[in-house]
């Protein structure tokens, strides 16, 4: 029997991107039934979907009118098709009216530094449930230190973490590097550092991407 082929992923998202979810899990689902076959390894990078956003947020329907031009019953067909493809992967989105978008460059922080600690992709998922699944501030510093704490990171050190934003200049690089790559949208997963699929894939077509990468490795 061969070797497991080994597998990074680099996956550059947003913690306030639904797709960003959907898109993980269509690959979670796809990775599943070849899991014996396949050594992951997964990093996360940062994208920020709104840059400018102000510390306060902005109601999320309000937002996506006036970036997007997107009408209220738009809005409401979006939702409701999120959540449906977000309960057949096993994920809870949970639109309220008043959900707010917020800025995501505290999460960053935090995710550079869960990368240290190794958990990062616990983080990860735990912010994408604070965020859609319970309605929680992620631009909160309070709200933050709570969901590290939540996956085993220590509380003080998370809120110490975003005080002297120790890995704020490494975020702007990770930010600038895939940037300088062409990414302009998310999600985008980058394979083995030489392929890139943009955009929630759905299950298929990443198991039909990760035959091909196993053919050529038993090959």
């Amino acid at each position: 029997m061969s070797e497991p082929m080994h597998l990074r992923i680099d996956l550059v998202s947003d913690v306030v991107c639904p797709w960003c979810i959907i898109g993980y899990r269509q690959f979670l689902k796809a990775l599943a039934g070849r899991a014996d076959d396949i050594d992951l390894e997964l990093h996360w990078h940062a994208f920020e979907l709104n840059p400018q956003m102000p510390a306060e947020g902005q109601n999320l329907r309000d937002h996506l009118a006036e970036k997007y031009g997107t009408t209220a019953e738009q809005s409401q067909k979006a939702r409701q098709r999120l959540t449906a493809i977000g309960e057949e992967l096993g994920f809870s989105f949970n639109y309220t009216d008043d959900m707010k978008m917020v800025n995501t460059f505290k999460t960053h922080q935090l995710l550079h530094w869960a990368a240290d600690q190794g958990c990062q992709t616990d983080l990860k998922e735990a912010l994408f449930k604070a965020f859609f699944t319970d309605g929680q501030d992620v631009g909160d510093v309070e709200t933050l230190a709570d969901v590290c704490a939540g996956v085993g990171l220590d509380r003080d050190e998370a809120l110490a973490v975003l005080a002297d934003a120790r890995y704020g200049q490494a975020v702007r690089e990770d930010q600038r590097q895939w940037i300088e790559q062409g990414i302009q949208a998310v999600p985008t997963f980058v394979i083995n550092e030489q392929y890139m699929v943009q955009g929630a894939q759905d299950a298929e077509a990443f198991g039909r991407m990760l035959d091909r990468l196993l053919e050529r490795h038993a090959a």
